[in-house]
């Protein structure tokens, strides 16, 4: 089901195998390693394990646009977030928070109980971000990104509250 941001021409909805190019492309200009395309591929096929998401700009006249997506992956109770992305240009304008939520809220339905993640160290943006939904930092993980030998901080959500998440995506969260 898509879900429109308030005033703002996106539209969030699950990922589709068409996609795929864009959300490539997004992860190309987002990351110093980007996943491969046929990773996409790969966590599409298993929808019962995987929950993917991508925020389209919707322009009138024009081809939408992917500016966001996400990745997580589900094993029993626990979820990972696999990866979150938003296109240079469009960050700090709540859509990462908005996928986050769409996606943790989707967990809650799946009865994941706890979500964990890893962020570059020196990423603090996207540690906020984490840190505004409940994520607490467990870890580190020692040269954990093989580009540049930098360390992650593992982040942890213990326990996924519905009606939270609810707030944060129903007020337009930043």
């Amino acid at each position: 089901m898509p879900f429109r941001l308030q005033d703002s021409g996106i539209i969030l909805r699950p990922m589709t195998e068409s996609d795929v190019d864009q959300v490539s492309a997004l992860d190309r200009a987002s990351f110093p390693t980007p996943w491969p395309k046929e990773a996409f591929l790969y966590d599409l096929e298993r929808e019962r394990s995987a929950i993917c998401w991508v925020a389209e700009l919707d322009q009138p006249g024009q081809r939408s646009v992917l500016v966001g997506s996400v990745v997580v992956w589900i094993n029993g109770g626990n979820a990972h977030v696999g990866t979150l992305a938003v296109m240079p240009g469009y960050r700090r304008r709540g859509i990462g928070g908005q996928l986050l939520g769409r996606v943790l809220l989707e967990c809650t339905q799946r009865d994941v109980r706890k979500v964990t993640l890893e962020a570059r160290i020196s990423n603090l943006e996207a540690q906020r971000l984490y840190k505004r939904f409940g994520f607490n930092r467990v870890g580190v993980r020692p040269h954990y990104y093989k580009d540049t030998h930098e360390d992650a901080v593992v982040m942890l959500l213990s326990s996924l509250n519905p009606e939270k998440l609810a707030d944060f995506v129903d007020c337009g969260y930043h």
